[in-house]
Protein backbone atom coordinates (compact mmCIF):
# COMPACT_ATOMS: atom_id res chain seq x y z
CA UNK A 1 0.00 0.00 0.00
CA UNK A 2 1.14 3.55 -0.72
CA UNK A 3 2.59 4.96 2.55
CA UNK A 4 0.81 8.27 1.96
CA UNK A 5 -2.51 6.47 1.45
CA UNK A 6 -1.97 4.40 4.60
CA UNK A 7 -1.46 7.55 6.67
CA UNK A 8 -5.10 8.63 6.26
CA UNK A 9 -8.37 7.78 8.01
CA UNK A 10 -9.28 5.63 5.00
CA UNK A 11 -6.00 3.78 5.32
CA UNK A 12 -6.63 3.17 9.01
CA UNK A 13 -10.09 1.85 8.19
CA UNK A 14 -8.68 -0.59 5.63
CA UNK A 15 -6.16 -1.82 8.18
CA UNK A 16 -8.83 -2.42 10.80
CA UNK A 17 -11.40 -3.99 8.47
CA UNK A 18 -8.79 -6.14 6.78
CA UNK A 19 -9.67 -4.98 3.29
CA UNK A 20 -11.52 -2.57 1.03
CA UNK A 21 -15.24 -1.90 1.20
CA UNK A 22 -16.51 -3.55 -1.99
CA UNK A 23 -20.18 -4.53 -1.64
CA UNK A 24 -23.63 -3.19 -0.83
CA UNK A 25 -25.96 -4.94 1.60
CA UNK A 26 -27.69 -6.95 -1.12
CA UNK A 27 -24.40 -7.84 -2.81
CA UNK A 28 -22.78 -9.16 0.37
CA UNK A 29 -25.89 -11.24 1.12
CA UNK A 30 -25.96 -12.67 -2.40
CA UNK A 31 -22.28 -13.61 -2.29
CA UNK A 32 -22.75 -15.26 1.10
CA UNK A 33 -25.81 -17.18 -0.09
CA UNK A 34 -28.28 -15.70 2.40
CA UNK A 35 -31.26 -13.41 2.02
CA UNK A 36 -30.74 -9.69 2.39
CA UNK A 37 -33.20 -9.64 5.29
CA UNK A 38 -31.31 -12.38 7.14
CA UNK A 39 -28.03 -10.57 6.57
CA UNK A 40 -29.56 -7.41 8.02
CA UNK A 41 -30.90 -9.34 11.03
CA UNK A 42 -27.45 -10.72 11.81
CA UNK A 43 -25.89 -7.30 11.26
CA UNK A 44 -28.26 -5.76 13.81
CA UNK A 45 -27.64 -8.63 16.25
CA UNK A 46 -23.94 -7.79 16.11
CA UNK A 47 -24.85 -4.29 17.25
CA UNK A 48 -24.28 -2.39 13.99
CA UNK A 49 -26.59 0.24 12.54
CA UNK A 50 -28.53 -0.45 9.32
CA UNK A 51 -26.72 0.43 6.11
CA UNK A 52 -28.53 1.88 3.10
CA UNK A 53 -28.51 -0.58 0.23
CA UNK A 54 -26.91 1.85 -2.19
CA UNK A 55 -23.90 2.29 0.12
CA UNK A 56 -20.76 0.25 -0.48
CA UNK A 57 -19.97 -0.79 3.09
CA UNK A 58 -18.90 -4.45 3.18
CA UNK A 59 -15.67 -6.33 2.61
CA UNK A 60 -14.71 -9.88 1.70
CA UNK A 61 -14.45 -10.58 5.42
CA UNK A 62 -18.15 -9.75 5.80
CA UNK A 63 -18.97 -12.23 3.05
CA UNK A 64 -16.87 -14.95 4.72
CA UNK A 65 -18.39 -14.28 8.16
CA UNK A 66 -21.96 -14.46 6.86
CA UNK A 67 -21.18 -17.64 4.99
CA UNK A 68 -19.60 -19.24 8.07
CA UNK A 69 -22.44 -18.38 10.45
CA UNK A 70 -25.10 -19.52 7.99
CA UNK A 71 -23.25 -22.76 7.34
CA UNK A 72 -23.52 -23.69 11.02
CA UNK A 73 -27.31 -23.61 10.70
CA UNK A 74 -27.35 -25.45 7.38
CA UNK A 75 -25.26 -28.28 8.84
CA UNK A 76 -27.47 -28.50 11.91
CA UNK A 77 -24.73 -27.51 14.37
CA UNK A 78 -27.00 -24.77 15.77
CA UNK A 79 -30.53 -23.59 15.02
CA UNK A 80 -31.49 -20.08 13.87
CA UNK A 81 -32.52 -18.95 17.35
CA UNK A 82 -29.16 -19.99 18.78
CA UNK A 83 -27.42 -18.38 15.82
CA UNK A 84 -28.97 -15.02 16.67
CA UNK A 85 -28.31 -15.44 20.40
CA UNK A 86 -24.64 -16.25 19.84
CA UNK A 87 -24.26 -13.39 17.36
CA UNK A 88 -25.86 -10.92 19.77
CA UNK A 89 -23.69 -12.04 22.68
CA UNK A 90 -20.53 -11.72 20.62
CA UNK A 91 -21.53 -8.28 19.40
CA UNK A 92 -22.20 -6.98 22.90
CA UNK A 93 -19.01 -8.40 24.41
CA UNK A 94 -16.65 -7.44 21.60
CA UNK A 95 -18.12 -3.95 21.21
CA UNK A 96 -17.16 -3.16 24.79
CA UNK A 97 -13.74 -4.71 24.32
CA UNK A 98 -13.13 -2.69 21.16
CA UNK A 99 -14.10 0.57 22.88
CA UNK A 100 -11.74 -0.16 25.75
CA UNK A 101 -8.87 -1.17 23.48
CA UNK A 102 -9.24 1.92 21.33
CA UNK A 103 -9.16 4.17 24.39
CA UNK A 104 -6.19 2.35 25.91
CA UNK A 105 -4.14 2.31 22.70
CA UNK A 106 -4.93 5.94 21.92
CA UNK A 107 -3.85 6.95 25.41
CA UNK A 108 -0.61 4.98 25.10
CA UNK A 109 0.25 6.51 21.71
CA UNK A 110 -0.59 10.01 22.91
CA UNK A 111 2.08 9.80 25.63
CA UNK A 112 4.79 10.00 22.98
CA UNK A 113 3.23 12.15 20.26
CA UNK A 114 -0.10 13.55 19.07
CA UNK A 115 -2.34 10.84 17.65
CA UNK A 116 -2.79 11.08 13.90
CA UNK A 117 -3.91 8.68 11.18
CA UNK A 118 -0.34 7.56 10.43
CA UNK A 119 0.44 6.71 14.05
CA UNK A 120 -2.89 4.99 14.52
CA UNK A 121 -2.47 2.96 11.34
CA UNK A 122 1.03 1.86 12.35
CA UNK A 123 -0.23 0.82 15.78
CA UNK A 124 -3.17 -1.06 14.25
CA UNK A 125 -0.84 -2.88 11.84
CA UNK A 126 1.24 -4.13 14.76
CA UNK A 127 -1.45 -4.75 17.33
CA UNK A 128 -4.54 -6.02 15.54
CA UNK A 129 -3.11 -9.44 14.52
CA UNK A 130 -1.67 -9.93 18.00
CA UNK A 131 -4.86 -8.98 19.82
CA UNK A 132 -6.93 -11.05 17.39
CA UNK A 133 -4.85 -14.09 18.28
CA UNK A 134 -5.09 -13.38 22.00
CA UNK A 135 -8.88 -13.06 21.80
CA UNK A 136 -9.03 -16.52 20.26
CA UNK A 137 -6.75 -17.93 22.96
CA UNK A 138 -8.70 -16.37 25.86
CA UNK A 139 -12.00 -17.46 24.33
CA UNK A 140 -10.78 -21.07 24.05
CA UNK A 141 -9.64 -21.10 27.68
CA UNK A 142 -12.95 -19.72 28.90
CA UNK A 143 -14.83 -22.10 26.63
CA UNK A 144 -12.94 -25.06 28.08
CA UNK A 145 -13.64 -23.90 31.63
CA UNK A 146 -17.34 -23.33 30.92
CA UNK A 147 -17.66 -26.70 29.19
CA UNK A 148 -15.97 -28.37 32.15
CA UNK A 149 -18.41 -26.80 34.59
CA UNK A 150 -21.38 -27.80 32.42
CA UNK A 151 -20.23 -31.40 32.07
CA UNK A 152 -19.53 -31.65 35.78
CA UNK A 153 -22.96 -30.34 36.70
CA UNK A 154 -24.82 -32.63 34.29
CA UNK A 155 -22.89 -35.80 35.13
CA UNK A 156 -22.52 -35.59 38.91
CA UNK A 157 -25.10 -33.10 40.11
CA UNK A 158 -28.73 -32.17 39.55
CA UNK A 159 -29.46 -29.92 36.60
CA UNK A 160 -30.65 -27.13 38.89
CA UNK A 161 -27.76 -26.17 41.18
CA UNK A 162 -27.61 -23.55 43.89
CA UNK A 163 -25.17 -20.78 43.01
CA UNK A 164 -24.03 -17.68 44.90
CA UNK A 165 -24.49 -14.35 43.14
CA UNK A 166 -23.09 -11.09 44.41
CA UNK A 167 -22.98 -7.38 43.66
CA UNK A 168 -20.27 -5.05 44.92
CA UNK A 169 -20.38 -1.32 44.38
CA UNK A 170 -18.39 1.74 45.38
CA UNK A 171 -20.03 3.96 47.97
CA UNK A 172 -20.52 7.58 46.95
CA UNK A 173 -19.43 7.02 43.36
CA UNK A 174 -22.06 9.36 41.88
CA UNK A 175 -20.95 12.33 43.99
CA UNK A 176 -17.33 11.43 43.35
CA UNK A 177 -17.84 11.80 39.60
CA UNK A 178 -18.59 15.49 40.19
CA UNK A 179 -15.43 16.04 42.22
CA UNK A 180 -12.69 14.54 40.02
CA UNK A 181 -11.68 15.04 36.41
CA UNK A 182 -12.08 12.47 33.64
CA UNK A 183 -8.53 11.13 33.97
CA UNK A 184 -8.89 10.52 37.70
CA UNK A 185 -12.31 8.94 37.20
CA UNK A 186 -11.00 6.59 34.51
CA UNK A 187 -8.09 5.58 36.78
CA UNK A 188 -10.52 4.91 39.64
CA UNK A 189 -12.78 2.71 37.52
CA UNK A 190 -9.75 0.85 36.13
CA UNK A 191 -8.45 0.20 39.65
CA UNK A 192 -11.85 -1.07 40.76
CA UNK A 193 -12.29 -3.37 37.77
CA UNK A 194 -8.75 -4.73 38.15
CA UNK A 195 -9.26 -5.42 41.84
CA UNK A 196 -12.63 -7.08 41.28
CA UNK A 197 -11.34 -9.25 38.42
CA UNK A 198 -8.30 -10.36 40.42
CA UNK A 199 -10.19 -11.21 43.60
CA UNK A 200 -12.99 -13.06 41.82
CA UNK A 201 -10.60 -15.05 39.61
CA UNK A 202 -8.19 -15.93 42.44
CA UNK A 203 -11.03 -17.43 44.47
CA UNK A 204 -12.53 -19.40 41.60
CA UNK A 205 -15.56 -17.22 40.96
CA UNK A 206 -16.67 -15.62 37.69
CA UNK A 207 -17.23 -11.98 36.85
CA UNK A 208 -20.58 -11.72 35.07
CA UNK A 209 -20.27 -8.03 34.22
CA UNK A 210 -19.02 -4.68 35.44
CA UNK A 211 -20.99 -1.47 35.02
CA UNK A 212 -19.08 1.60 36.14
CA UNK A 213 -19.00 1.42 39.94
CA UNK A 214 -20.56 -2.05 40.27
CA UNK A 215 -19.40 -5.60 39.61
CA UNK A 216 -21.63 -8.67 39.45
CA UNK A 217 -20.10 -12.08 40.12
CA UNK A 218 -21.06 -15.70 40.78
CA UNK A 219 -19.50 -18.52 42.77
CA UNK A 220 -20.29 -22.21 42.96
CA UNK A 221 -19.76 -22.56 46.72
CA UNK A 222 -21.10 -20.47 49.63
CA UNK A 223 -17.62 -20.06 51.15
CA UNK A 224 -16.23 -18.92 47.79
CA UNK A 225 -18.84 -16.18 47.54
CA UNK A 226 -18.13 -15.14 51.13
CA UNK A 227 -14.37 -14.97 50.55
CA UNK A 228 -14.78 -12.91 47.39
CA UNK A 229 -17.00 -10.41 49.20
CA UNK A 230 -14.70 -10.12 52.21
CA UNK A 231 -11.50 -9.85 50.19
CA UNK A 232 -12.98 -7.16 47.94
CA UNK A 233 -13.54 -4.94 50.95
CA UNK A 234 -10.25 -5.82 52.60
CA UNK A 235 -8.13 -5.14 49.55
CA UNK A 236 -9.97 -1.94 48.70
CA UNK A 237 -9.32 -0.67 52.21
CA UNK A 238 -5.67 -1.77 52.10
CA UNK A 239 -5.10 -0.08 48.74
CA UNK A 240 -6.32 3.26 50.02
CA UNK A 241 -7.34 4.59 46.61
CA UNK A 242 -10.93 3.34 46.37
CA UNK A 243 -14.03 4.43 48.29
CA UNK A 244 -15.62 1.95 50.67
CA UNK A 245 -17.50 -0.95 49.11
CA UNK A 246 -20.80 -2.53 49.99
CA UNK A 247 -21.72 -6.04 48.91
CA UNK A 248 -24.92 -8.05 48.66
CA UNK A 249 -24.89 -11.84 48.32
CA UNK A 250 -27.71 -14.31 47.70
CA UNK A 251 -27.87 -18.03 47.05
CA UNK A 252 -30.23 -19.98 44.82
CA UNK A 253 -30.93 -21.35 41.37
CA UNK A 254 -30.00 -19.09 38.46
CA UNK A 255 -30.81 -19.10 34.76
CA UNK A 256 -27.74 -18.47 32.58
CA UNK A 257 -28.21 -16.87 29.16
CA UNK A 258 -25.83 -15.06 26.81
CA UNK A 259 -23.18 -14.78 29.50
CA UNK A 260 -25.58 -13.18 31.99
CA UNK A 261 -27.55 -14.74 34.85
CA UNK A 262 -31.14 -14.21 35.95
CA UNK A 263 -33.40 -15.30 38.76
CA UNK A 264 -34.65 -14.28 42.19
CA UNK A 265 -31.20 -14.53 43.83
CA UNK A 266 -29.98 -11.84 41.42
CA UNK A 267 -32.81 -9.52 42.48
CA UNK A 268 -32.22 -10.20 46.17
CA UNK A 269 -28.45 -9.66 45.94
CA UNK A 270 -29.02 -6.37 44.13
CA UNK A 271 -31.51 -5.18 46.76
CA UNK A 272 -29.17 -6.18 49.59
CA UNK A 273 -26.37 -4.17 48.03
CA UNK A 274 -28.60 -1.11 47.87
CA UNK A 275 -29.40 -1.24 51.61
CA UNK A 276 -26.00 -2.36 52.90
CA UNK A 277 -24.05 0.15 54.94
CA UNK A 278 -20.71 1.40 53.60
CA UNK A 279 -18.03 -1.21 54.18
CA UNK A 280 -20.52 -3.97 55.00
CA UNK A 281 -21.68 -7.24 53.43
CA UNK A 282 -25.28 -8.44 53.59
CA UNK A 283 -26.30 -12.01 52.75
CA UNK A 284 -29.74 -13.53 52.32
CA UNK A 285 -31.24 -16.21 54.55
CA UNK A 286 -30.25 -19.09 52.26
CA UNK A 287 -26.60 -18.12 52.17
CA UNK A 288 -26.54 -17.37 55.91
CA UNK A 289 -27.85 -20.88 56.58
CA UNK A 290 -25.16 -22.38 54.34
CA UNK A 291 -22.40 -20.45 56.15
CA UNK A 292 -23.57 -20.70 59.76
CA UNK A 293 -21.52 -23.83 60.52
CA UNK A 294 -18.33 -22.38 58.99
CA UNK A 295 -16.29 -21.04 61.90
CA UNK A 296 -14.33 -18.69 59.62
CA UNK A 297 -17.30 -16.36 59.43
CA UNK A 298 -19.56 -14.48 61.80
CA UNK A 299 -23.15 -13.74 60.88
CA UNK A 300 -25.46 -11.31 62.61
CA UNK A 301 -29.07 -10.79 61.63
CA UNK A 302 -30.12 -7.27 60.77
CA UNK A 303 -33.67 -5.90 61.07
CA UNK A 304 -35.83 -6.88 58.05
CA UNK A 305 -36.19 -4.08 55.54
CA UNK A 306 -38.89 -3.34 52.96
CA UNK A 307 -37.35 -2.98 49.51
CA UNK A 308 -38.71 -2.77 45.99
CA UNK A 309 -40.37 -6.07 45.14
CA UNK A 310 -40.25 -7.45 48.72
CA UNK A 311 -42.44 -6.56 51.69
CA UNK A 312 -39.61 -7.49 54.05
CA UNK A 313 -36.14 -8.67 53.09
CA UNK A 314 -34.39 -10.77 55.76
CA UNK A 315 -30.61 -10.54 55.80
CA UNK A 316 -27.51 -11.04 57.93
CA UNK A 317 -24.30 -9.11 58.06
CA UNK A 318 -21.20 -11.15 57.18
CA UNK A 319 -17.82 -10.62 58.83
CA UNK A 320 -14.70 -12.62 59.44
CA UNK A 321 -14.80 -14.42 62.76
CA UNK A 322 -11.79 -12.50 64.05
CA UNK A 323 -13.43 -9.06 63.73
CA UNK A 324 -15.22 -7.23 66.50
CA UNK A 325 -19.00 -7.38 66.57
CA UNK A 326 -20.12 -3.86 65.77
CA UNK A 327 -23.70 -2.63 65.98
CA UNK A 328 -25.58 -2.72 62.67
Amino acid sequence: MDPDAAATPAGLERELLGGERLYTRDEVAERAGVTSEHARTLWRALGFADVDNDKIAFTEHDVAALRTVDDLVRRGVIDEETQLAVTRAMGQSLSRLAEWQTAAITEAIAKDAPVDAAAATAAAHELVPVVEGLIGYVWRRHLAAAAGRTLASTSDEPAARSVVVGFADLVGFTSLTRQVDETELAALVETFERLASDVVAENGGRVVKTVGDEVMFTADEPSTGAEIALQLGERAEAGGTLPEMRVGLACGTLVARLGDVYGEPVNIASRLTSIARPGSILVDRELAAALESDDRYRLRRVPPRPVRGYALLHASRLRRNDTSDEDD
